[in-house]
C-alpha cells in the first residue's frame, strides 16, 4: 500500500452490497492509528471547569434516539475532554455525510490560490462533454461562486445519483433558474466542485487536499467515495478519524495556519466562514453554516456529524453520532452547558478532573438488557432456520450459544456465509471484509472505502422465547436491532436499522 493509506490510489472492486448483513468476516487486522496527536490538559488548564465538560458529555449521551460515537472538545489547541463511547475508540474512522463539504470548500480555496481557478469562472466551461445541445442563459451564468453557496439555480434532485451514472451530464441538463438568487442545499453542487478541482489540478480531491493539507497535518487516514465518473463525491463520502475533524477546525479557526505554516489563505477562510447567503437557519458561507452561538460556525454532517468552530472562546467541537432527533437541540446544550463556564484565566484542576479522567473512560453504548441464556437456546442451537425470501437477501441463519456469548452465521442468496458474535452485557468487535448498511443509496456507493471495516454485537433474552441483538458498525455510522421470536417450528425476525420506525418482518423455519 502506497501513498500514505490514502485509498484512491489503489484500485478495488466495488462489492454492490445492499444489505446490512451482506459481509463475511475476516481475521481481526491491526487498526493503523493515527491519534493523539493534539496535546491533552486539564479543561482547567484552559479555563474550563472539569463539571461543565462532563455535563455536556452527559446531556449528551442522555438524548433520546441518538448514539454517541465521539465527542472532542479543544480549547486552545489543546483536547480538554473526549469521549467515544464503546464499542467505539478513537482509531476509528467515521463516515462524514455534509461535513465532507467544508472539506472541498478548502480545497476550491487552495485551486484559487495556486491560480487554477477563479470564482467568477463558469461552471459550464469546464464540462463541454456534458453539456446539453442547448445551454440555457441562466446555465451558462452559473459559477463556482454559486455552487459554493448553494446557489446554482437547480432545483435538487436527491434520487439521481443512485439512477445514473453520468452524474455531471445529468446535473447541468436540468432546468436553470437564475443562478444566485435562491439557496438550495444540494450535495450535487458539491459534488461539480470536487469534479472542477480535479479539472484544473489534474489530481484527486483527495489527492489534492492530501497534498497540500492533510500530509503537513499528519492526518495519515483518509479516505473518500468515488462516484461512476471517478471523481470523489465531494458532498459526501469522506471517511476519517474524530481528531482529524478536530484538526481541520483547529486549521479554519487559526485562519488557515498551521504550527506556523501557512496552509490556507487568510481571506479564504474568512470567505468560507462568512455569511454568503441567508438561510433558515440563520446562513451559509462556502459549505459551512452560520451557527445558532453569535460568530460560530460549524461543518454539519447528516445523522449529527459536526464540526462547531467558536472563534471568540477559541474552541473547536467534534461530534460523530447517529441520531434521529433534530441537531438544533444537541448544540443549544453545548451553548447552554458548557460555553457560559469558559473562562480566560486558568483554573485550579481539583477533583473534578479526576471525576472526569474516570467518566470519560466509562462512557458506553447501552448492550441488550436481558438474561445471558434460556431454555429456548438448546431447541434452536447448531439447526439451520430457513427464511421466507426478503429484501435483505438472507437465506437462512445459523446459531451457536457460548456462555454468554452468541455466534450467529447468515448465508447470503449468493452462498457466501456472515458471522456475527454478540457478547453479554459487553461488546464484542470483528473485522469484516464488506460493507455496513448505508442511509443513502447512490450507485458505486462505498467505492474508494478501503476494507476491512469493523462490527460490533451485544446480545441478551428479554424473554425465554424472544433473542434479541444489536450490532454496532464501529467505523461507519451504522446499527442494526434483530429481534428473534421462537415459536416451536417458526421464527419471526424483526429488523430495524438505525432507530428507523420501518421495522422489517421476516418470516423462517426451523425443521
Amino acid at each position: 500500500m502506497t501513498n500514505l493509506r490514502f485509498t484512491m490510489k489503489r484500485s478495488m472492486k466495488n462489492l454492490r452490497f445492499t444489505v446490512p448483513f451482506a459481509v463475511f468476516l475476516i481475521t481481526a487486522a491491526p487498526l493503523h492509528a493515527q491519534i493523539r496527536d493534539l496535546p491533552r490538559t486539564a479543561p482547567e488548564h484552559e479555563g474550563v471547569p472539569s463539571e461543565a465538560v462532563a455535563a455536556v458529555f452527559d446531556s449528551l449521551m442522555a438524548q433520546p434516539r441518538t448514539e454517541i460515537h465521539s465527542v472532542m472538545v479543544v480549547r486552545r489547541g489543546k483536547v480538554i475532554g473526549e469521549i467515544h463511547p464503546a464499542p467505539f475508540a478513537p482509531e476509528y474512522r467515521h463516515t462524514l455525510y455534509s461535513c465532507s463539504k467544508t472539506f472541498v470548500a478548502a480545497a476550491v480555496g487552495l485551486a484559487v490560490a495556486d491560480n487554477r481557478l477563479r470564482l467568477t469562472d463558469r461552471v459550464a466551461a469546464f464540462f463541454p462533454e456534458s453539456l446539453p445541445d442547448s445551454v440555457s442563459p441562466h446555465l451558462a451564468d452559473m459559477t463556482v461562486h454559486h455552487l459554493l453557496t448553494m446557489t446554482s439555480g437547480i432545483t435538487p434532485d436527491w434520487e439521481m445519483r443512485g439512477k445514473r451514472t453520468d452524474w455531471t451530464r445529468a446535473f447541468l441538463s436540468k432546468t436553470v433558474k437564475k443562478p444566485g438568487e435562491k439557496f438550495e442545499y444540494d450535495s450535487m453542487s458539491t459534488y461539480l466542485l470536487s469534479a472542477i478541482v480535479q479539472k484544473v489540478t489534474g489530481m484527486t480531491l483527495l489527492d489534492y487536499l492530501a497534498k497540500k493539507l492533510f500530509r503537513p497535518m499528519n492526518i495519515t487516514e483518509a479516505a473518500w467515495e468515488m462516484s461512476p465518473e471517478g471523481v470523489h463525491t465531494g458532498g459526501w463520502g469522506l471517511h476519517i478519524q474524530s481528531e482529524s475533524m478536530a484538526k481541520f477546525g483547529l486549521l479554519l479557526l487559526r485562519r488557515g495556519v498551521w504550527e506556523g505554516r501557512r496552509l490556507l489563505p487568510d481571506d479564504w477562510v474568512e470567505r468560507m466562514t462568512s455569511r454568503q447567503i441567508a438561510t433558515d437557519g440563520g446562513g451559509y458561507g462556502y459549505q459551512t453554516w452560520m451557527d445558532e452561538y453569535p460568530g460560530a460556525v460549524r461543518a454539519d454532517g447528516a445523522l449529527g456529524q459536526y464540526i462547531l468552530m467558536i472563534p471568540d472562546k477559541e474552541m473547536v467541537i467534534v461530534v460523530t453520532q447517529c441520531t434521529r432527533t433534530n441537531g438544533s437541540q444537541q448544540r443549544k446544550l453545548i451553548r447552554e452547558r458548557l460555553i457560559p463556564h469558559v473562562k480566560e484565566e486558568t483554573l485550579p484542576p481539583g477533583k473534578a478532573y479526576a471525576l472526569l479522567l474516570k467518566k470519560q473512560k466509562a462512557y458506553a453504548l447501552p448492550t441488550v438488557q436481558g438474561k445471558p441464556a434460556s431454555p429456548s437456546a438448546s431447541t434452536y442451537a447448531d439447526k439451520t432456520i430457513a427464511l421466507e425470501p426478503n429484501a435483505y437477501g438472507w437465506t437462512s441463519l445459523h446459531l451457536r450459544f457460548r456462555p454468554r456469548e452468541v455466534m450467529m452465521t447468515v448465508t447470503m442468496k449468493d452462498g457466501k456465509a456472515v458471522e456475527f458474535a454478540f457478547g453479554y452485557r459487553k461488546w464484542l468487535t470483528k473485522a469484516i471484509d464488506a460493507y455496513p448498511p448505508y442511509s443513502i443509496s447512490p450507485i458505486d456507493r462505498f467505492k474508494g472505502i478501503e476494507l476491512p471495516l469493523h462490527a460490533a454485537g451485544s446480545y441478551a433474552w428479554p424473554s425465554a422465547d424472544t433473542l434479541r441483538l444489536k450490532v454496532h458498525y464501529v467505523d461507519w455510522v451504522s446499527a442494526i436491532d434483530l429481534s428473534l421470536c421462537f415459536e416451536n417450528e417458526n421464527v419471526r425476525l424483526r429488523v430495524s436499522e438505525n432507530f428507523s420506525d420501518n421495522e422489517q418482518t421476516i418470516q423462517g423455519k426451523c425443521p
